[in-house]
């Protein structure tokens, strides 16, 4: 099923504000959302992002930052339409 981890069966949504959009364990954003985010924010996602983190939980302090970043982001564009 889309949006639920192999290994756990945990449903995972996007991680921007109030959505609940069911997406891969590996994605961030459901695509509506990453479309929000400026480029350099999701070449900052993806260079902090660490292959199998979604599995053992445990993202580095950077990608934690650059995560809470894109999440503001997407909620100030959110919040002017």
């Amino acid at each position: 099923m889309i949006g639920e981890s192999p290994v756990s069966g945990e449903r995972h949504t996007c991680h921007a504000k109030d959505c609940a959009v069911n997406i891969p364990p590996r994605m961030f954003m459901c695509l509506k959302h990453w479309r929000m985010v400026p480029q350099e924010l999701q070449r900052a996602v993806w260079a902090t992002y660490r292959p199998g983190q979604e599995q053992d939980k445990n993202p580095s302090e950077a990608y934690m930052k650059v995560a809470r970043t894109v999440i503001d982001a997407v909620a100030a564009k959110e919040s002017r339409q």
